[in-house]
């Protein structure tokens, strides 16, 4: 029979358990273990005392100083040495939870926590005064790796195969490191917090979205979670940056977030340059790259990109739910923000401003912020005080370019109503008498009560205030600037590869080592420029869930501002209150560029209710008393013009035109409105600017035109605006034709010249390389001018084409009539007269000219504006043109109609028209003949043709004919002999003169039929 082993003690149950636990042994003999160390001296004190030479609870602190005190060889340093401890402690509590003796499980578990908690408690005196206990451990004389608790943490936060820090080998027992840092005073775990963010600080710099920057995230995360942790963090030195200067590059790359927000995709200045390169590594030779391994790469980066967003919100959202750090992260936002105020600039210095990366990291985080007030119903949108821009607590947004007050204004408005100085109410006053009619979800801002009052006396407002204006100005400087900067970057890679083919093609003319050198150098320009582009859009565009979050923001802002101005209604009120005038303008200008960019991704606005923002456009694309600047309001229709069915790809944006309340009452009127307005934006360069703009507009009313709702209101408008906006806008309408076309046709005749030129090979080849290459330049630049006037071009006489279908009066007013019949002269001059074959190019359609289509329009105009003109006066206007005007062009258009197989019916109508022409031109010479003499005083002063309904210029008493003075008016609002303010209803008529002319016309006409009728 086998003897039964004897049963060990409580006691020496426990001095086992300590004994694996703590690596120690009071017994020479029994040091087995090479890690166990022999506590000789300790040993020799306790048998002095007469106390057994075994381990126990009460010998705990004792023999674990002596350890940690003492030299001996070979041993493991303090820290590793504790980690330790607590690991084996943990599996000796998983092997002491299976004994069935309660009461000494209980006893035995008690131990091991103890252990376990002096553990930690000595860790934190081994961190914090690192000098308190010798390191015995001679290989780890590399004190530059940083905390090796930092090297626990990243192993504990990793699921990377990228081990960083993790040298020692050792991973995070369980419980550790929630011990470690709850159960502690502030005081205590402060300077292990401040090394701890130093070191992994130091982990992320220069770190790319390819990078390892997701332990150190992690690690950030864990720390800020505990309440210490949080508070050390804020106070930490590289918290908020502030020793010598600190301009937003150095907020960037000093501050402990900075460092990890700059980590990104996107590519920075080569001085700040992070690794690995993220173009380099998934986007170069992209045109031969397999489409599967360009969407693994989009893929990639979006997903390390949204861990990097989803991290840093967590550790923002956290401190910002702390009230003891949420001043704190304000303030870091808010200096990050105005130390990186020169990012709205075109230009940005990289020294002294923070990466574009990093401020699109930073948006992506305050989007974030903003989900709790983004409701699908907006219901928290007046908790927004618009006070807060003019606050000046934390951001000083006065000083933005405003929707329509001046910065003199906006100042001296301020100073009245004495916001600074407890009058916050007072200021809206104006903004509650706007809304006193408004419905119940439209909360007047005077009634919003006083902003809180700090203890330095200056205004406090709520987080959603803070956090809806934080964000307007980051997606200012961060979102909305490298959209910008993404458009400048696939601008210049399309001039590159312009120029590219220029070049090569200049190569099979004139080969040369020069030009092989410089394909070679743009070759690589394009593939870096290539890598670049690649990498915004990765970052930028495969994002969906970024894009929908700041399309919801911007929502949020566009509704918010309606509100100021009473809620969506039309038409707006009389004047514009000021609280709306002063709010920055790139509130507006960012909601729009954003829409322009999403309108233009596939599938980017499927889902997404774009109602608000078609009330917002239709409410102020035609309010300058509103929005000042012609440039956004222009903004506004190219938003629109996204959305146009057949452009937008999407059946759902008809309903935004078709089945739109506001869209049907105001749209086609308020693009007519500006498309007036344009003519003057104030810039230098407002001469060009225009066709664009009107470009955008004529294809939005041409649209508009084939849907009968809108064609209703568009002849609505020509019958009640005929002599006011409706007649301006033909009036520009055909200037931009005659200036287009005129231009067009002139550049084709120079382009023909330089066409001879180049293909006279014996006088091209005796020209220098040098000229070669740069008359071959002119001539490609001279022929993309081509085609865009004669693409403006065919769009507006396409427009005067079908528009006069059905609307002709404005057409046949005296002062709009003569100027109508002198351009559809000048271009049936060009298309049909003698020169018309000096226009004949190879391919005409490359340069969007079609000569036949174009004759053709103007035949239909000629024809509309006929069979409208029930007082037979269009013929006469034609006839007396002195410049164009031929009877004979009439045949040779028909001519050239019927051989281009136009409707018959079209060409009879137009014969005869002709006709009517030559017959009123027979008349007029009659007339002219009858007259005889005419008196000076009768003959306008500009036409010095008879007057014949005189007015008097009120400023500088000059007599003329009204309609001169009303066409004059049409484009310029001013005296033309003395530049004075002059609008209709300041002429004087003069009828004393008028019937002194009419009585002269009279006599004349009897006395002229007397001499005749005795003959």
């Amino acid at each position: 029979m086998a003897t039964q082993k004897p049963q060990k003690s409580r006691a020496e149950r426990e001095d086992a358990i300590l004994r694996k636990i703590l690596l120690i042994s009071l017994v020479d003999s029994m040091n087995n273990d090479s890690r166990m160390v022999y506590l000789e001296m300790t040993a020799a004190e306790l048998m002095s005392e007469d106390k057994p030479l075994m381990l126990s609870y009460d010998l705990l602190d004792r023999i674990l100083i002596d350890r940690l005190s003492g030299e001996f060889s070979g041993a493991e340093s303090p820290f590793p040495y504790l980690v330790g401890c607590y690991r084996r402690a943990y599996e000796e509590g998983k092997k002491i939870s299976s004994i069935k003796d309660q009461t000494l499980r209980s006893e035995l578990e008690f131990v091991v926590r103890q252990v376990k908690k002096l553990v930690v408690s000595y860790c934190r005196l081994h961190l914090g005064n690192p000098g308190t206990f010798p390191d015995n451990d001679a290989s780890n004389a590399n004190k530059s790796a940083g905390s090796p608790l930092l090297s626990l943490i990243m192993s504990d936060s990793s699921n990377s195969v990228d081990s960083y820090g993790s040298s020692s080998g050792q991973n995070c027992p369980p419980g550790f490191l929630e011990e470690f840092f709850k159960d502690s005073d502030y005081d205590s775990l402060e300077p292990i917090y401040r090394g701890l963010y130093t070191d992994l600080s130091k982990s992320v710099v220069r770190i790319s979205a390819l990078g390892n920057f997701q332990q150190p995230l992690r690690a950030l995360i864990m720390l800020s979670s505990f309440p210490h942790g949080a508070k050390a963090l804020v106070n930490h030195p590289l918290w908020i940056p502030k020793d010598g200067f600190v301009n937003g590059r150095i907020m960037e790359i000093q501050s402990i977030l900075g460092r990890l927000f700059h980590v990104s995709a996107i590519p920075d200045n080569i001085m700040f340059k992070a690794e690995p390169d993220v173009g380099q590594q998934c986007f170069s030779d992209a045109s031969t790259r397999r489409p599967a391994d360009m969407l693994s790469s989009f893929a990639t980066i979006k997903s390390v990109m949204t861990n990097l967003h989803d991290g840093l919100g967590e550790v923002l959202l956290s401190l910002l739910k702390n009230t003891d750090t949420r001043e704190s992260v304000l303030e870091y936002l808010a200096e990050v923000i105005k130390k990186n105020s020169a990012r709205a600039h075109i230009q940005v210095d990289p020294l002294a401003c923070a990466s574009s990366g990093m401020f699109v990291n930073l948006s992506a985080v305050m989007i974030r912020l903003c989900d709790p007030f983004l409701d699908a119903n907006l219901t928290k949108r007046n908790k927004i005080d618009p006070r807060y821009v003019f606050s000046n607590t934390r951001l000083d947004l006065r000083e933005l370019t405003a929707l329509h007050a001046s910065s003199e204004e906006v100042g001296a408005w301020i100073g009245k109503e004495n916001l600074d100085s407890n009058g916050e109410n007072r200021i809206l006053q104006s903004q509650d008498a706007s809304n006193s009619g408004n419905k119940a979800s439209v909360l007047p801002v005077s009634r919003m009560g006083n902003p809180m009052s700090s203890c330095d006396g200056k205004p406090k407002y709520t987080f959603i205030s803070e956090c809806f204006f934080m964000t307007a100005r980051v997606l200012n400087l961060g979102l909305l600037k490298a959209f910008s900067d993404y458009k400048h970057v696939a601008q210049d890679l399309s001039r590159s590869e312009d120029t590219l083919s220029q070049l090569k093609s200049m190569r099979e003319q004139a080969p040369s080592s020069q030009l092989d050198l410089d394909i070679a150098r743009l070759e690589k320009e394009i593939e870096l420029h290539s890598q670049e582009k690649m990498c915004y859009e990765a970052q930028l565009f495969r994002d969906a869930t970024l894009l929908r979050r700041a399309l919801d923001f911007y929502r949020l802002m566009v509704v918010w501002l309606v509100d100021l101005v009473g809620g969506f209604k039309m038409p707006l009120p009389s004047s514009c209150p000021m609280i709306f005038a002063c709010m920055p303008e790139h509130f507006v200008e960012d909601s729009m560029e954003l829409l322009i960019l999403a309108s233009r991704i596939p599938r980017a606005l499927d889902g997404f209710l774009l109602d608000d923002f078609m009330n917002f456009i239709i409410m102020f694309m035609a309010s300058p008393e509103f929005i000042r600047n012609p440039y956004l309001r222009a903004k506004m229709v190219e938003v629109l013009n996204c959305w146009m069915p057949n452009r937008s790809g999407s059946s759902s944006t008809a309903t935004l035109f078709e089945g739109h309340q506001l869209s049907l009452e105001y749209l086609v009127q308020n693009l007519l409105k500006l498309y007036v307005d344009i003519e003057f934006t104030g810039s230098h360069t407002q001469f060009y600017d225009k066709f664009n703009i009107r470009h955008n507009i004529a294809e939005l009313l041409e649209y508009l035109w084939q849907v009968p709702s809108h064609r209703n209101a568009w002849r609505q408008i020509a019958k009640e605006e005929e002599k006011g906006v409706y007649l301006n806008y033909l009036n520009f309408l055909i200037n931009d034709s005659i200036y287009l076309l005129d231009e067009s046709l002139n550049k084709i005749l120079e382009l023909k010249e330089m066409e001879a030129e180049m293909s006279n090979s014996a006088e091209w080849g005796r020209r220098t390389a040098q000229e070669r290459q740069e008359r071959t330049r002119q001539f490609h630049s001279q022929e993309n001018i081509i085609r865009i006037d004669m693409k403006l071009a065919m769009e507006d006489v396409g427009m005067l084409a079908f528009t006069s279908e059905e609307i002709t009066a404005p057409f046949l007013l005296p002062e709009m009539v003569e100027r109508v019949a002198n351009m559809l002269n000048y271009f049936l001059l060009q298309l049909a007269g003698p020169q018309r074959k000096s226009l004949s190019l190879k391919d005409p359609e490359k340069y969007e000219f079609r000569p036949k289509e174009l004759l053709k329009q103007i035949v239909r105009i000629y024809i509309h504006l006929a069979r409208g003109d029930r007082e037979n006066i269009f013929p006469a206007a034609i006839s007396r043109d002195g410049r164009s005007y031929n009877e004979q062009l009439f045949t040779a258009a028909a001519d050239i109609l019927r051989r281009i197989g136009e409707d018959g019916r079209v060409i009879h109508e137009f014969v005869k028209l002709g006709e009517k022409a030559k017959a009123a031109a027979s008349e007029a010479m009659d007339a002219e003949a009858a007259l005889g003499e005419i008196p000076d005083e009768f003959l306008d002063p500009i036409q010095y043709t008879l007057m014949k309904d005189p007015v008097i210029l009120p400023s500088s008493r000059i007599i003329i004919d009204r309609p001169v003075i009303q066409r004059h008016l049409l484009s310029d609002s001013s005296d033309p002999f003395n530049r004075s303010h002059l609008t209709q209803d300041m002429l004087i008529p003069n009828g004393e003169l008028k019937a002194r002319i009419e009585e002269f016309v009279r006599s004349q006409g009897l006395k002229w039929h007397d001499d005749h009728a005795s003959k």
